[in-house]
Formats: structure tokens, C-alpha cells, sequence
């Protein structure tokens, strides 16, 4: 060897062994998800195969008042609740998505009691469901300036039977209007007639209930409901969606620096809003000529 001359050695060690995870694949690999962990490519593809064939053809849905929508800033779309497994709010996405001149994504608040179903509680978030909590409609609302869609009926809307269609049951505590006020929104109303009919509850059965774990155990024609294929259950009846002028709350600051603490403020709007509701869907229900074809 040429003195001055530096030689290298390589060793032919071998590879280190891959970790199982990184050999499989990713369910997207090109996924792009905001921090909620909605998949814009997961609800393309529920948009383009499951939400277009109810929306157009199975409810063939109608829209008035869409331009009660705002097209900038947050808002709560506060709607009537019903149905087996409830179509509605799907719809009422759709429709915003469909006929409004600025096309909004919609975020759904969810029962808690999702959590505790690994199918629901990893396809909620991916289709815009975020757990109903005061802290995530608030960051919604004012930080993000987006739509949040509340069913202030909860469970018991629900699990209405179908003798009891169209006949709101109580709005909680009026949280949903505190939420508003506090993120200084305006809250617009929803009527949807339809979804009772669509997948209606004729009775409980509290004993199936216990032993499944369920909300509830209904008594339905469209039952059971078992994933997006279960969704083709549903019975075809015609949707009408009306979208009502919304309630400003930025204009109760005169109430107090914090008006939203006021439960009579609070529970005073909220009853409004429901009184709204329901005699809408007692109007639109009156003009109905047919629960199939509007």
C-alpha cells in the first residue's frame, strides 16, 4: 500500500429488521384531514356514493331559504331531530353543499355515547362528527368561523315514536344558544319534514336495549341499520329542508358583559327558536299532499 494513501472499510452488516407498522399500507396514503380528522377524500368518496343517490333520487330533497345560510363566518344550525338512525343531518350538509352560492363544509355534534363504538367513533370524525362539548363548538364557531350543525332534541328526538311525529320535544338547558352567544353568532333555524317518516319508531324494547347497550332498541320497519349499507333501509320519503332568516346574538351585549351566564336570556331564546321550529314543520306538514311525494 502507497504510503499516505487512506483506505475505508465496509462492513456488509445487514439491514435492520422493518417494523411490522411500517409495512403495512395506509389506509390513505395521500390523506389530507383537518385537526378534527375529517378526510376530505373519505366524504368525497360517501358524497359521490351514498350522500348523491339519497340526496337526489331516494329523498329527492327540496330547499327553501338558503341564502338564510350565511357564506362567511361561524354560524349554529339548530334543527329538528328524528328518525331510527336520523338522515338528517347528511341532508341538511347536502344541501348547503349543493345549493348555496358558496359551497360550506357543516360540522355535526355528536352524543358522547358514540365513543364507545369503534365503527361510529372512527367514521364520525371522518364525515364531520365532532363530540358535542361546549370547549369544540366554541373553537368551531369563533376561532374557526365554521357552520355547526346541533340537534338540541338529543336522544329525544330520536327515540320519538311515530305517533309523536313533528311534535318538538324540550331543547335541554339552552346550551346551544349560550354557545352562540358566547362565539358572537348568529344561530339559524332548520324545519326539515321527512326523516319521521323515513325511518319511523312504532315502540321500545327496553329488555334487547339492557342486554345491547343501546341508547335504545326500536321497534321499525327500516331496522336493523348496519353502516352505509344499512342506510339503504330507509324507507323513500320526500324531504323538504327549510332554512330559516337566523337570530342575530351580537346584539345582546346590552344584556351584560356576559349574557350567555343569564339562564332566563338563554332558556327565553331557546324556547323562541323551538316555537319557530315547530310551527314551521306544523306549516309544512299542513301543505304536505303526500308523505312520498311532497
Amino acid at each position: 500500500m502507497a504510503p499516505g494513501r487512506r483506505t475505508s472499510l465496509k462492513t456488509n452488516l445487514p439491514a435492520a429488521p422493518a417494523h411490522p407498522r411500517d409495512l403495512l399500507p395506509a389506509v390513505e396514503p395521500e390523506r389530507r384531514v383537518d385537526d378534527w380528522g375529517r378526510s376530505e377524500r373519505f366524504e368525497g368518496l360517501m358524497d359521490r356514493t351514498l350522500y348523491d343517490f339519497f340526496y337526489h333520487l331516494w329523498f329527492r330533497c327540496e330547499v327553501e331559504g338558503i341564502e338564510n345560510v350565511p357564506a362567511t363566518g361561524g354560524a349554529l344550525l339548530v334543527s329538528n331531530h328524528s328518525g331510527a338512525l336520523p338522515p338528517d343531518g347528511s341532508m341538511i350538509a347536502k344541501a348547503i353543499k349543493e345549493e348555496h352560492s358558496r359551497s360550506r363544509p357543516v360540522y355535526l355534534t355528536v352524543e358522547h355515547f358514540f365513543k364507545g363504538y369503534p365503527g361510529f367513533s372512527m367514521l364520525l370524525p371522518k364525515i364531520g362528527g365532532v363530540s358535542a362539548h361546549p370547549a369544540n363548538v366554541h373553537r368551531l364557531l369563533c376561532d374557526e368561523q365554521q357552520l355547526v350543525l346541533v340537534f338540541p332534541e338529543g336522544r329525544k328526538g330520536t327515540e320519538k315514536l311515530y305517533r309523536d311525529r313533528y311534535r318538538l320535544q324540550r331543547f335541554g338547558r339552552g346550551g346551544f344558544v349560550a354557545a352562540a352567544m358566547r362565539a358572537r353568532v348568529p344561530i339559524v333555524p332548520v324545519a326539515l319534514v321527512g326523516a319521521e317518516e323515513a325511518a319511523p319508531i312504532f315502540g321500545h324494547v327496553p329488555l334487547l336495549q339492557r342486554l345491547t347497550g343501546l341508547l335504545y332498541f326500536p321497534i321499525t320497519p327500516t331496522f336493523p341499520h348496519g353502516g352505509p349499507l344499512g342506510m339503504l333501509a330507509y324507507l323513500p320519503a320526500k324531504f323538504k329542508i327549510r332554512f330559516l332568516p337566523p337570530v342575530p346574538t351580537d346584539e345582546m351585549a346590552d344584556q351584560g358583559d356576559e349574557p350567555w351566564e343569564d339562564r332566563g336570556l338563554v332558556q327565553t331564546l331557546a324556547h323562541q327558536i323551538r316555537a319557530t321550529i315547530q310551527e314551521e314543520l306544523l306549516d309544512m306538514v299542513s301543505k304536505r299532499r303526500s308523505v312520498w311525494l311532497g
